[in-house]
């Protein structure tokens, strides 16, 4: 089994001031993403072994372990490209994304709108995502409890904003 490894964040831990101070980043990436990458390597361990004594009684609690532990490290890896310094964001004015999201939303300040009321609405903890469906070729907006749940499967999740409290407790 090849290990997961907590990924180098694309920025300095400060770069993100005065939305996401260096304390918070540092602590959410250094000590909570790290989690997930250790919880996720640890269910992986697991599995193997219950797999090689043939003791599958533990399956339902490793499977849990894997998806809550695995999707929050793919979520949190996610999360640290969805974001960047204030320098260097831009709102599409054209392309094929800007189509989509006119087409699925009617327009960006719209899609915008959706997005963060959804962000303050899911309950507890989560994340809320920009998600692309290929079927029908559409954009959804989808608040994620923990992070394995209310997926649609299929969907290449596109964008993401964790609501945890880890990710704002330190300054708000």
């Amino acid at each position: 089994m090849e290990e997961y490894k907590l990924p180098e964040l694309p920025y300095a831990c400060n770069a993100l001031e005065p939305y996401v101070d260096e304390a918070t980043m540092r602590l959410h990436h250094d000590k909570h993403h790290a989690a997930y990458v250790n919880g996720f390597n640890a269910a992986q361990k697991k599995l193997e072994e219950a797999r090689a004594k043939g003791d599958f009684a533990p399956i339902r609690a490793l499977s849990l372990a894997l998806a809550f532990h695995g999707s929050g490290h793919i979520l949190h890896s996610l999360f640290w490209k969805s974001m960047c310094p204030k320098e260097k964001s831009v709102e599409p004015t054209s392309g094929a994304f800007l189509e989509q999201v006119k087409k699925d939303f009617g327009s960006l300040e719209a899609f915008k709108k959706h997005f963060s009321e959804a962000a303050k609405a899911v309950e507890g903890s989560g994340w809320c995502a920009l998600a692309f469906e290929p079927t029908n070729r559409q954009l959804f907006i989808l608040q994620i409890e923990n992070h394995q749940k209310q997926i649609i499967q299929n969907c290449q999740i596109l964008l993401v904003l964790d609501v945890f409290e880890h990710a704002y407790y330190l300054k708000h």
